[in-house]
């Protein structure tokens, strides 16, 4: 409840058979399914329309969910905003965290316990599993990088990428760094050929030199 009355959700995800999942188990809680998207366009419009407590929106549906959140915090800044995905990625939480999301929740949880933890959201708290919780402060825990100079290389990288070479430019093994970021060593590999790429250059020792050059 919202005061006196039921919390006003719009809900955003491109697989109606999840829509209706989550749907019946908000009705359940005593929330109320103000309307429903398939998209990150149709999530924007229903949340102006409706200007509900909570916009409830999947990440990878089309248009992108976190797209949809920046628009909503910037436009809505009283509606609470909380993703329902499958992915549990680093770089999908930090950016819905940045993009004004107050919540992350899992689609793996059980939907039973989705009213309640709009109901936190709304009072304060954040809703997030614990591992999710564990991120987040093993990122602030974690020793400051020094950060590549401004360069039109470092432009050229993604955040990820970017964080992915400064770790291995301290010295970090690819299985070390792959555990500060919670990725595997394949997934640094990739990351790595992929800088390569973009740099135009062969191994890593020319593209730090070309990061680091201001």
């Amino acid at each position: 409840m919202v005061g006196e009355r039921p919390i006003e959700v719009v809900l955003a995800d491109d697989h109606a058979r999840v829509r209706a999942q989550v749907r019946a188990a908000l009705e359940a809680g005593g929330c109320v399914v103000a309307a429903e998207g398939a998209s990150a366009e149709e999530a924007v419009e229903l949340a102006l329309a409706h200007r509900p407590d909570v916009v409830l929106l999947d990440i990878h549906m089309p248009g992108n969910g976190i797209t949809a959140a920046q628009q909503i915090s910037r436009q809505l800044p009283d509606a609470a905003i909380v993703m329902l995905t499958q992915s549990a990625d680093d770089d999908d939480l930090f950016d819905s965290l940045r993009a004004g999301a107050s919540g992350y929740l899992l689609k793996s949880a059980d939907p039973a316990s989705l009213p309640d933890a709009l109901r936190g959201v709304l009072a304060g708290e954040a809703a997030m599993p614990a591992a999710l919780v564990t991120r987040i402060l093993n990122e602030f825990r974690r020793p400051t990088r020094r950060p590549f100079a401004r360069s039109s290389a470092v432009s050229k990288l993604s955040p990820r990428e970017r964080e992915v070479m400064e770790l291995l430019a301290q010295g970090l093994s690819t299985e070390e760094a792959g555990k500060q970021l919670y990725l595997s060593p394949t997934t640094i590999r990739v990351h790595v050929s992929t800088v390569l790429r973009k740099l135009q250059v062969k191994d890593r020792a020319s593209a730090f030199r070309l990061l680091n050059e201001g």
